[in-house]
């Protein structure tokens, strides 16, 4: 099968036209190789994805913490508060923080 016997095929003739040609480089160039290639645009996707979650997240935290300063502006539950997590207390007061035996760290001795 030589040259000639493959420039008669009509698939040889579709694929050396000249249009064909330019538009294959064209279209190879626009997905792989521009600014704005199609691989860049599926990286910002992801990235626009994972910020939108991150967003939501963020959302519910913001929501959370509405609803704790809306219960701590009252003084009992802001003294509640502040004694749980800070243990703070009064002068004349003393806390005693009991500690179980399994949330001990301790080692074992082989």
């Amino acid at each position: 099968m030589g040259f000639k016997d493959l420039k008669k095929k009509k698939w040889f003739n579709i694929l050396t036209n000249m249009y064909v040609l330019v538009l294959t480089v064209f279209v190879i160039w626009m997905l792989f190789f521009d600014t704005n290639s199609l691989l860049i645009h599926l990286e910002l996707k992801k990235e626009i994805q994972k910020l939108e979650k991150q967003q939501e997240f963020l959302k519910d935290e913001i929501a959370n913490d509405k609803k704790i300063l809306k219960k701590l502006s009252d003084p009992e539950e802001l003294e509640k508060f502040a004694r749980e997590q800070y243990f703070l207390k009064k002068k004349d007061e003393e806390i005693y923080l009991i500690e179980y035996e399994d949330s001990l760290k301790i080692e074992e001795k082989e």
